[in-house]
């Protein structure tokens, strides 16, 4: 199975066709050039473009026809088209070339100093003397201290800001004011905007941009005019190059549209990137800001808040009152749409997609257990969890599993079905009363193997804190339902500098229920199908804290969540003492949150690359990082349901530049 990508790429020009049927035409002619075809025009390009995006070479093409990000030079929009030019854009953008003339000027980097990163996002003008930009964008260096604002403390000192209103493609001259004061930055759950003032005394600003006294519509052609970065969260790391053309951290303009108003936002579909956070959105017919750009999601949708909304909050802060406006809720991102052929009258999108999921009657085997314990206990890093001494194996016999419920997809209340693997060639198939099935199931898990890598691709847990139970560490063993030798539990393990015996689902997480239920769940955890090499520190600190966290914060009625875990298989993982070792991992937790009563889901990765050089294992730290469910399936190269992916809040991300590592369970973002 392909990765996404290929379908939303496709359905992002889709909908682009179907409506700007203007646009249409013209990118139909272009999608319509096959290999053989290929014009003289875009022979060049697909010829380039093919040996990296192979199938996608000509639907690429039409993305940068369709939605061009172009060059901003000696404050004009830069009308040069890569690839087949677009005539449309040509024409709309040359009828609007003096009102983005006097717009682009007035748009800047907002920049630092004694920050970790130089620069942070866009601002622009929106009144003589006030730069407007991002929440997100402006607490980096800034934050409230009683009734008023003040810049944060960095390592060096206290932190400061200014406005670049150049940085563009292929100039090196800078025009750069300073940012004296911080009028105003929206609470966590106020609209994400932060006015600042910018110093003028030196004379030489550029004149505001008006804001629209209209609101949005649906189909009103915009331009985003701001800094799209380079984002190390967006999965499909190849086409985003080509898009931009590799040229970030510059001045640029994409046209799009209106795709609509929705809960007091505004959405677009104009070509972002991280970067973009604070960008102006202009109506090309007027000339004013429809909107302040503050997120987006690749390929899919931005989110931006309205001109009213900042009209409101001028007003209040220019009567001195620190305004406290609602949050616009940003919706849950939709299924994406079937592409639409252009000219139908369709206008109700579905896509197919397809999962597979198995689920057993569980039966308990009787070993008994001690007295219930609310939530469940965490494992310390030193305990019998992460030390490797060496155990007898215990053996079983197939028939013993046959009563395994495995991982429960309604266990929450609604469905939560298993990941499917692209390459289904790689997942271990084993036979049971003669049919052919790829998961083992266990007592509230189940887990899926890699048959080329014999270790587990997958592993997904349902847990209830509410009935989590202490019990003792029992014997390794290999699961006889598969081969021995599709099963890793020597080779590579053992005492520094050797590996541990990394639990995909912790041995915790399923020992929940009755007594005997909970030693089964214990037990049935320590099979050599639920770990994967692991670095001996690795089971501490956050990773490892995760799913209590979670636990804390799911509704207190019912205390559950379900956990997917699993490495990230890549063909360069290193070789050691024979094994190929995964250098990252990933986790998925869904659960009802206790404070919304809604379903949530978000997903984390960490990395063991520090302790993996090439030449000996040394002293590092595991990164962790809250990440997107898309971010996850590109590098697992599996698919989650969508109903899953519409649970993460950060498939719709703020667009800073990048999200901060994870240094403690207080950052993470369930909402």
């Amino acid at each position: 199975m392909k990765s996404n990508v290929d379908e939303r790429l496709k359905n992002t020009v889709a909908i682009m066709e179907h409506t700007d049927r203007e646009l249409a035409e013209e990118l139909r002619d272009i999608r319509s050039v096959s290999a053989g075809e290929a014009s003289e025009r875009l022979a060049p390009q697909l010829e380039s473009l093919r040996p990296r995006m192979g199938d996608l070479a000509l639907e690429t093409i039409v993305l940068r026809t369709g939605r061009p990000v172009l060059a901003v030079v000696n404050d004009q929009a830069k009308l040069e088209f890569r690839d087949a030019e677009s005539e449309i854009w040509r024409t709309r953008l040359t009828k609007a070339i003096n009102r983005l003339g006097k717009a682009i000027p007035a748009v800047g980097r907002i920049e630092v100093t004694n920050h970790d990163l130089d620069w942070l996002g866009t601002g622009w003008l929106v009144a003589e003397d006030v730069i407007i930009t991002n929440r997100h964008v402006a607490s980096e260096f800034a934050a409230r201290r009683g009734d008023g604002f003040v810049f944060r403390q960095g390592l060096q000192g206290q932190m400061a800001a200014r406005i670049d209103f150049l940085e563009e493609v292929g100039r090196t001259q800078q025009l750069e004011f300073k940012l004296n004061d911080i009028l105003y930055i929206a609470d966590d759950d106020g609209p994400d905007v932060a006015l600042l003032k910018v110093d003028q005394t030196a004379g030489g600003l550029a004149s505001h941009i008006d804001l629209s006294k209209d609101s949005a519509r649906s189909q009103q052609q915009v331009a985003v005019i701001g800094y799209p970065a380079r984002d190390s969260r967006i999965p499909e790391q190849e086409l985003m190059i080509e898009i931009f053309g590799n040229v970030f951290d510059k001045k640029r303009l994409a046209p799009g549209q209106i795709q609509r108003i929705e809960r007091g936002l505004v959405l677009h579909d104009c070509t972002t990137l991280g970067g973009n956070s604070g960008s102006v959105v202009l109506d090309l017919e007027s000339g004013t800001a429809l909107a302040l750009h503050f997120s987006g999601r690749f390929l899919e949708s931005n989110y931006a808040v309205s001109a009213e909304t900042i009209r409101q909050l001028l007003q209040s802060v220019g009567r001195g009152v620190i305004a406290k406006p609602s949050r616009p809720v940003i919706p849950r991102p939709e299924a994406p749409p079937t592409p639409v052929a252009v000219g139908t009258t369709t206008a109700e999108f579905t896509i197919p997609i397809r999962i597979r999921v198995e689920v057993g009657t569980p039966t308990a085997v009787a070993d008994g257990g001690p007295s219930i314990v609310k939530p469940n206990p965490p494992v310390q890093a030193g305990s019998d969890d992460t030390e490797d001494f060496e155990e007898i194996l215990e053996e079983a016999r197939p028939e013993d599993y046959a009563d395994r419920p495995g991982y429960n997809a309604d266990f929450l209340g609604f469905r939560i079905e298993l990941p499917e693997v692209h390459d289904d060639g790689d997942v271990l198939r084993f036979l049971i009363d003669g049919k052919k099935e790829s998961e083992l199931k266990y007592q509230h898990f189940s887990v899926v193997m890699s048959k080329s890598r014999r270790i587990c691709r997958y592993s997904a847990v349902n847990i209830n804190g509410g009935l989590s139970r202490r019990t003792s560490r029992g014997p390794w063993r290999y699961d006889p339902r598969i081969p021995t030798s599709q099963q890793i539990l020597k080779e590579c393990y053992g005492n520094a500098p050797k590996f541990s015996r990394g639990h995909m689902t912790r041995r915790e997480d399923p020992a929940w229920g009755l007594p005997e239920e909970a030693s089964l769940g214990n037990n049935d955890s320590m099979h050599a199908t639920n770990v994967v090499p692991q670095m001996q520190t690795f089971n501490a600190g956050i990773w490892l804290e995760l799913e209590n966290y979670a636990l804390e914060h799911a509704r207190q009625d019912d205390m559950k969540i379900a956990v997917i875990t699993g490495p990230v298989l890549r063909d360069d993982d290193p070789f050691r003492y024979g094994v190929q070792i995964p250098v990252t991992f990933w986790k998925v937790i869904a659960f009802i949150h206790d404070q919304t009563g809604e379903p949530c889901a978000t997903g984390y990765t960490m990395s063991q690359k520090d302790f993996l050089r090439e030449e000996e294992f040394v002293f590092g730290r595991h990164e962790t990082a809250q990440v997107s469910l898309s971010t996850i399936e590109d590098m697992a190269k599996l698919s989650f349901p969508s109903e899953l992916r519409r649970l993460d809040p950060l498939e719709r991300v703020s667009e800073t530049r990048r999200l901060p590592l994870l240094g403690s369970l207080s950052q993470i973002r369930f909402s």
